[in-house]
């Protein structure tokens, strides 16, 4: 597993901000939007490409264009739909599927409820988002989810990862597959509840509400 961590004055402006518990929800969604689109910047720099013939209005060169088969974006419900269209303003040709997935808050494991996803994902660059990487078990499951399609080359975008979160997620992948974790920040730990600390409280009620 390769972690990236974000080191940029503006990631750490607005994650900043976000941490902020008096932040109001549609500023909380913006900032999230932006600062995922940072987050993709750094995601894709291993996005594959095939070289292509182009004319300029002077002369004849040669460019690149995202190859085939096309990239796959996948927001963990509900919080990763949040940071869905800060990174498809990076990669506006890539298909998205969807993952359904919540934790259990008395055993914490994840429990799967939905999917739309290709049954062959072979060959695909995937791209799993969901904020908050705190105990792991959520995103392991995504990646177990994908692999089992198919999937090999798979990248995870979040806000924020627990150091605990990113040991499971290195003790389940190992050396099988190559699987990347780009983040904002490292926090310091998980509390008795397994939120991240210091963390910024509950990304999918601060995106959208408590339902």
């Amino acid at each position: 597993m390769r972690l990236h961590v974000a080191d940029h004055p503006l990631v750490a402006h607005k994650l900043t901000v976000l941490r902020d518990a008096t932040t109001a929800s549609p500023t909380f969604r913006l900032l999230v939007d932006e600062l995922v689109t940072l987050l993709a910047y750094e995601a894709t720099r291993d996005v594959r490409t095939r070289e292509v013939d182009v004319q300029t209005p002077v002369a004849q060169t040669r460019g690149v264009k995202l190859a085939d088969p096309r990239p796959i974006v996948v927001p963990i419900l509900r919080a990763g739909l949040g940071m869905l269209d800060g990174m498809t303003r990076l990669l506006p040709t890539a298909e998205v599927g969807f993952l359904g997935m919540q934790r259990d808050e008395t055993t914490l494991e994840a429990v799967t409820y939905a999917n739309r996803l290709p049954e062959d994902l072979s060959g695909r660059q995937c791209y799993l988002l969901d904020p908050m990487l705190a105990t792991g078990g959520t995103l392991v499951a995504a990646i177990d989810y994908l692999l089992q399609r198919g999937a090999r080359d798979v990248t995870a975008v979040c806000l924020l990862a627990a150091p605990e979160g990113l040991a499971t997620v290195e003790r389940f992948v190992g050396d099988r597959v190559d699987v990347s974790v780009v983040v904002a920040a490292v926090d310091e730990r998980l509390n008795e509840k397994a939120y991240i600390v210091p963390g910024l409280g509950d990304a999918g009620d601060r995106l959208y509400g408590i339902v």
